[in-house]
């Protein structure tokens, strides 16, 4: 199994599902990531990855019919770019979080 840029993660924070198997966790340990389980029926216990999810699901994955992974990569790569850049966030002002607006002066 290739992890890619597995090097630039050290954690993988999961609940107990059936598809993730032991196999699967001795090949996260294999690059040298470390699998941290959530206690059962707990999502709070990751609630940024829930809410990520359900965004991207309500404003992306919903909408769109992915034929093959490279189709998702490259859908995936552009949402990003127009979440971080273009999308008013109400928790900032309606303003992008890559908004120089947003940045402090030091």
């Amino acid at each position: 199994m290739r992890l890619g840029d597995s090097h630039q993660f050290r954690f993988m924070t999961r609940d107990g599902a059936r598809q993730f198997t032991r196999s699967f966790d001795n090949v996260l340990a294999g690059s040298g990531i470390t699998t941290i389980r959530i206690p059962p029926r707990s999502p709070q216990a990751k609630a940024h990855v829930e809410r990520c999810v359900r965004t991207l699901r309500h404003e992306l994955l919903d909408r769109t019919i992915i034929w093959n992974e490279r189709q998702l990569r490259r859908l995936l790569e552009e949402y990003i770019e127009h979440y971080n850049t273009r999308r008013p966030h109400r928790g900032i002002g309606q303003r992008a979080p890559n908004d120089t607006g947003n940045v402090a002066p030091i």
